[in-house]
């Protein structure tokens, strides 16, 4: 039985920072891209403690009409799509009813990329380590999503680290990214992230934006010294 691991988002962050701290491996011109909204909290510490900049890269699952708790696949600020084929295989959606829910998912991401930037572009990645984060990884197709979307911004590498994931998660993304640091994968049939935190609160779009707002202001006072 899966147990808690972290009191919060940051505690979560501060561990994941230690375990790649300690890895000693060697990042250039470094920068921590948080999935929102969960993995925010998380980037800002994982930020903070390897001294970088932190950023957010906007993009959501495609909910199952059932079951919007759970997903078939990710949008991306690009319209980078990607789709977990077993499972649609076994929705029996049709091609309308998938194209449909991602159009509405890609409007919700473009809303908000607006909300979440302030109209502020994206950060160029070219020849950079760059270290994609969230608070936990289900299924892992989000987090696929934002690996393919950064591999076309031609970084030095792709970085996944995430407290906790699954272990098909974890099977979907090592292969796909350079280096993949997770603190704990779980064996679980019924894995859900929020188990593994003592605090999970839902967040809000507010929320994002004081945390981003504050890593700005961290890192142009950070510039000034």
């Amino acid at each position: 039985m899966d147990r808690v691991l972290f009191e919060d988002r940051m505690d979560a962050g501060k561990k994941l920072a230690r375990a790649m701290i300690e890895s000693e491996s060697k990042l250039q011109n470094p920068i921590v891209l948080g999935i929102p909204r969960g993995g925010i909290p998380v980037g800002y510490v994982l930020a903070e403690k390897l001294e970088c900049e932190l950023d957010i890269i906007v993009l959501r699952k495609i909910p199952i009409p059932s079951d919007p708790e759970a997903g078939y696949g990710a949008v991306t600020i690009d319209r980078t799509v990607v789709l977990n084929q077993e499972m649609l295989t076994y929705l029996h959606l049709s091609k309308e009813e998938v194209e449909r829910g991602i159009e509405r998912v890609y409007q919700e991401v473009k809303r908000r990329n607006g909300v979440y930037r302030k109209g502020k572009p994206f950060p160029d990645l070219e020849d950079r380590s760059v270290i994609l984060t969230d608070d936990g990884l289900a299924t892992g197709y989000t987090m696929l999503a934002a690996v393919e979307f950064c591999g076309k911004k031609k970084p030095k590498e792709v970085i996944v680290a995430v407290p906790v994931a699954s272990d098909s998660a974890t099977e979907l993304i090592q292969p796909a990214a350079d280096r993949f640091i997770v603190l704990h994968v779980s064996h679980s049939f019924y894995f859900a992230v929020a188990s593994f935190y003592r605090r999970f609160d839902d967040m809000v779009d507010q929320e994002v934006v004081e945390i981003l707002d504050n890593a700005r202001k961290r890192k142009k006072q950070g510039s000034e010294e």
